[in-house]
């Protein structure tokens, strides 16, 4: 098949109607953000009647500052060192000199457009929401699969819904540093691992089990996935619309902003199914 027909046949397939869903947050100053990175700020810079053109024409424009783990993000292979290694084993002390990374910046991210699995485990155990600090097993991430009949696989992006993200709107309860948050385990981490997954993510803070009061003290998901296999972590996704509308397996549209050297960036998430 030439990239002309597969062109058209994509094309072809959007004309026969599709449906977006979306799995982000929208940024907003004073959104939830992880203690450990900067929050998301916008204010404008210049309003309407600040200057007026000799036409009568105004513009008004903002100023963002935000750290690159605030909202919907993805993870770039710089975020995490193990030992002082990166993935592949490259020296993290060097690969950070000069204010930037030199190697896996978020530059790096690849764009996504694969096949997207929504594995919800709250559903599988006929909830809403999973309790603060449940440890989401490679178990319950096989169950989520089969109750939808799609279980991830090379290349694909796994979305694991835990519920939590409908706390997003009150900023302590979904932070969780008391009430612990739900998150994969390691052995759930392994299972994703085993299946070749570029990327997979949550509707938490971090895609982590996180036991009340401990914080984010140690990150071993994020160790086994950035350092050790080099898959991308999706954080602070909105997975409740995906849920509603019972996404099983989709088409996955992750473009992150390409930022040089930087440890993680902001991206929108689409599911596209058919209308």
């Amino acid at each position: 098949m030439t990239a002309t027909t597969t062109g058209s046949a994509l094309l072809d397939a959007v004309r026969a109607g599709a449906r977006v869903i979306e799995l982000g947050h929208p940024l907003y100053t004073g959104m939830p953000s992880s203690p450990n990175h900067p929050g998301f700020r916008m204010t404008l810079e210049r309003r309407h009647g600040d200057a007026v053109r000799p036409d009568g024409g105004s513009a008004s424009n903002e100023i963002i500052v935000t750290g690159g783990h605030v909202g919907t993000h993805v993870d770039a292979l710089s975020h995490v060192s193990h030992e002082g290694l990166l993935h592949g084993g490259i020296d993290a002390a060097e690969a950070q000199r000069g204010g930037k990374h030199t190697a896996h910046g978020a530059e790096t991210i690849p764009p996504m457009v694969t096949r997207g699995v929504l594995l919800d485990v709250a559903a599988v155990h006929g909830v809403d929401t999973l309790e603060g600090g449940y440890g989401v097993t490679a178990g319950d991430l096989e169950a989520a699969a089969a109750r939808v009949g799609a279980e991830p696989g090379r290349g694909d992006i796994a979305l694991v819904r835990t519920g939590w993200g409908r706390l997003f709107g009150d900023t302590t309860a979904y932070l969780g540093k008391e009430s612990g948050v739900p998150g994969v385990t390691v052995d759930g981490a392994r299972w994703l691992a085993e299946r070749g997954v570029v990327a997979t993510g949550s509707d938490t803070t971090a895609f982590e089990q996180i036991p009340a009061g401990a914080g984010h003290r140690v990150l071993p998901v994020h160790r086994v996935l950035l350092v050790e296999h080099g898959i991308h972590i999706v954080e602070h996704l909105a997975l409740e619309d995906a849920a509603a509308a019972g996404l099983g397996e989709f088409l996955a549209v992750f473009a992150p902003l390409r930022i040089v050297g930087g440890t993680g960036a902001p991206v929108r998430p689409l599911a596209v199914v058919a209308a």
